[in-house]
């Protein structure tokens, strides 16, 4: 029988995915930006967002001298916001320590921030044709179904047991092409729900499938009882625009500008006096919205304020008055941008025109 790897190979020089945004052509910087896009995004999401990014970031040097908000901004709605946060910390590494050039040794490519074993290893294999061996979430689920091995592979002897086996079926040739060629079996064979056995070029030998019972491989994780957490937001509407603040770098939506989080016992007229020195004309709560994230669920009660004529300015690096006619390009959480749109389409926003000094207004 024809080796593992040499199977894959073959299947995706006719079935693979060979036209993806990030190999044409497949350097470092550009299969870096991918593969750390792709972390818990699928590839149909991510390609918009690839694009606009390179445009906007053709380089390391570019990316490493544009401010944070400006990679904020484009990361918007793709999730997992510490990525991006990681990727310009990196950027500015590489220009420091490695002369703007992406490195090429595996430890150097290890130290980067957000970059972990596999993602090195996929970086340096599929730029640079170099052997090393990956293990994303597809790579996990064929080796456990080829060589049925059991168990949650966050549990540190399963993924070892993967770990192991990544390293045996890795071809000393034509790296590149089997590391995609497992990737995109994954993603688009033998995936998570109804796997495409059939169609499977390692189907012949797969204990999985000669079990019938793929969809137990890999384990699962340990199940939690999921949480759910509770939180209002104000949108304070004062001259067409609307108050955000810039949240913490660490936690949730780090570094992305949100609107203000009212404490629980705290009446919306009197934040708005004691934090803004200005009085509430009119106020209206919106239903309660639902937004998840991997471990929890997050339920947001917004509440709609219009402030007077008094609304006090706002002079820091912290607050802004966001244009929702003419937006700033700063990073937004998803669901604060569906509160924003909700609001224009709406018509929420006076249209009346912002007094001369009025807070920091946005360039846009």
């Amino acid at each position: 029988m024809t080796s593992f790897s040499q199977r894959l190979i073959d299947w995706y020089l006719l079935c693979g995915r060979r036209d993806l945004p990030w190999q044409q052509p497949a350097t470092p910087y550009r299969v870096w930006i991918s593969e750390v896009m792709l972390q818990q995004t699928q590839v149909a999401i991510v390609i918009p967002y690839f694009e606009r990014f390179i445009k906007q970031f053709p380089d390391v040097a570019i990316l490493a001298a544009a401010p944070l908000d400006d990679v904020l901004h484009l990361w918007s709605g793709l999730g997992y916001y510490a990525r991006a946060r990681n990727l310009h910390r990196a950027a500015n590494r590489i220009c420091k320590n490695h002369d703007g050039v992406f490195p090429q040794e595996f430890d150097d490519v290890c130290e980067l921030p957000g970059i972990g074993r596999s993602t090195a290893g996929a970086i340096l294999a599929l730029s640079m044709n170099l052997r090393f061996p990956i293990l994303d979430g597809n790579v996990k689920r064929v080796l456990a179904r080829h060589r049925l091995v059991s168990g949650w592979p966050g549990r540190s002897v399963v993924a070892k047991k993967l770990w192991n086996l990544s390293e045996e079926f890795t071809p000393q040739q034509n790296v590149a092409a089997y590391t995609q060629a497992i990737m995109d079996l994954g993603a688009t064979v033998c995936t998570r729900r109804n796997p495409r056995c059939t169609d499977c070029p390692l189907v012949a030998d797969c204990r999985a499938c000669a079990s019938a019972d793929p969809h137990n491989y890999p384990g699962k994780k340990p199940g939690n009882e999921r949480r759910v957490r509770n939180t209002r937001m104000l949108l304070a509407v004062a001259h067409a625009r609307v108050l955000l603040e810039k949240r913490p770098e660490s936690g949730i939506w780090g570094g992305l500008w949100s609107l203000p989080e009212l404490p629980e016992n705290a009446a919306p007229e009197q934040w708005c006096r004691e934090t803004l020195g200005c009085d509430v004309t009119d106020a209206e709560a919106w239903p309660v919205m639902r937004h998840s994230f991997t471990h929890f669920d997050l339920d947001i009660a917004p509440v709609v304020v219009r402030l007077d004529h008094n609304a006090a300015s706002v002079a820091d690096d912290r607050r802004l008055w966001y244009n929702v006619e003419s937006p700033a390009k700063v990073g937004l959480a998803a669901p604060v941008t569906a509160l924003l749109h909700r609001l224009q389409h709406k018509s929420d926003v006076s249209h009346d025109p912002a007094p001369a000094g009025e807070g920091k207004i946005d360039d846009a």
